[in-house]
């Protein structure tokens, strides 16, 4: 195979991989917004002093949806088919962890943002040379997921009762719907 070749199929693959990479991003962005959603909720009730910073995570989860949407739509590809998955569970983990207060919405924030750092990094590093618009869409949302993480881990509650409780339901959850939204 020619080096023109071989550099043609590597994009190719790269591409779509791309591809994949932006819808679960998209439906993860989805899950992200029900979840700061239902937290809000029930923070009014069980968290007050946590709502605006709730909110705004929550616009900044919209943004990220819509940079993904954006990025979906100039591909023309539909949205990931685990999209109403993470809608839906990412309403349930907000409502339940909303219902038992601050500790648990930090926990849930910081476990959350962790899985989703890693794999952010991971597809920088898996697209960086095939795909330039994925990797401007996702290098795009890294900071503020950062200040997601490192504000929720400052409520100190990384020993909580809920924090260990929480960390690897949360963790192992999140991992789950990312490696089934590639497989779909």
């Amino acid at each position: 195979m020619s080096w023109t070749r071989r550099e043609s199929v590597a994009k190719s693959v790269g591409t779509d991989t791309g591809n994949r990479i932006i819808k679960v991003n998209h439906a993860g962005e989805h899950g992200a917004v029900n979840i700061y959603t239902g937290q809000i909720l029930l923070a009014r009730l069980t968290a007050p002093h946590m709502v605006a910073e709730l909110r705004e995570f929550r616009s900044h989860e919209q943004r990220h949806r819509a940079i993904f949407r954006a990025e979906l739509e100039r591909r023309g590809r539909p949205r990931c088919r685990s999209y109403p998955l993470c809608g839906l569970g990412g309403l349930v983990l907000g409502l339940v962890t909303g219902l038992f207060g601050s500790s648990a919405i930090a926990a849930t924030t910081t476990a959350v943002e962790s899985v989703v750092l890693r794999h952010l990094e991971h597809q920088l590093e898996v697209l960086r040379d095939s795909d330039p618009a994925a990797v401007i869409a996702i290098a795009s949302i890294v900071a503020e997921e950062q200040q997601h993480h490192d504000q929720s881990l400052a409520h100190g509650q990384t020993d909580s009762f809920w924090a260990r409780l929480l960390n690897p339901v949360v963790t192992n959850s999140t991992e789950a719907v990312i490696w089934l939204g590639m497989r779909l």
